[in-house]
């Protein structure tokens, strides 16, 4: 009985020296494909056998820190031209804007210039349109009272103001059918000053501004 008990407890000896070997091995080969990180446990074994402990593989990690570096520069370059192109895309806007205010302004100044002269015509338009009907009234005026009396009147005018009056009677004869009186007024006037006037309404054209 005894020696049955014996031979189990040699059993179970080498079975644990069998799981401790292959434990062991694993361990170490498990270590030495980088899956676990076994260097320190393992580096008195190393130095227990005569074999120099592995050390601590940096490199890789160097290599990732590298490449992580790498990388981020690369990302920090690209944000950088990113950066630059939307600093140049801004400063061609700015720009754009500036020529574009500059472009209102101008029509601005161009359309109060416009509506400066269009006022200034349409003033005067007004102001001839009512000298006309000045004259009218004034020539129909002149053309009711005694003819020595109206001569006067247009002996002393200035003769852009007298070739008005003569005209616009004239041009009131016409339109009434009537005999005009212009030619009976300046038979009245001084030869001097109704050979000036017929010389003038004969060589000037008609105007009323």
């Amino acid at each position: 009985m005894a020696g049955y008990g014996l031979r189990i407890l040699g059993r179970v000896i080498v079975l644990l020296i069998l799981i401790t070997a292959l434990a062991g091995g694993g361990l170490v080969w498990f270590d030495y494909l980088n899956v676990i990180d076994a260097k320190a446990v393992l580096a008195p074994f190393y130095r227990l056998i005569g074999l120099e402990p592995r050390s601590q593989d940096s490199g890789g990690e160097d290599e990732l820190l590298s490449l992580d570096a790498e990388r981020l520069a690369v990302r920090l370059e690209a944000q950088e031209l990113r950066s630059m192109e939307l600093d140049q895309r801004e400063m061609e806007i700015l720009t754009r804007q500036g020529e574009i205010q500059q472009m209102a302004e101008e029509l601005e100044e161009r359309q109060k210039a416009l509506d400066e002269r269009e006022n200034s015509i349409n003033a005067q338009a007004q102001d001839a349109e009512n000298k006309q009907k000045n004259v009218e009234q004034y020539a129909r005026y002149l053309t009711g009272m005694p003819p020595e009396r109206a001569v006067g009147i247009i002996t002393a005018m200035n003769d852009q103001d007298a070739i008005d009056v003569l005209r616009m009677t004239e041009s009131i004869a016409q339109a009434e059918g009537t005999t005009s009186i212009v030619a009976y007024w300046l038979s009245l006037m001084p030869p001097e000053r109704a050979a000036e006037l017929q010389r003038k309404m004969t060589g000037r054209p008609s105007s009323l501004n």
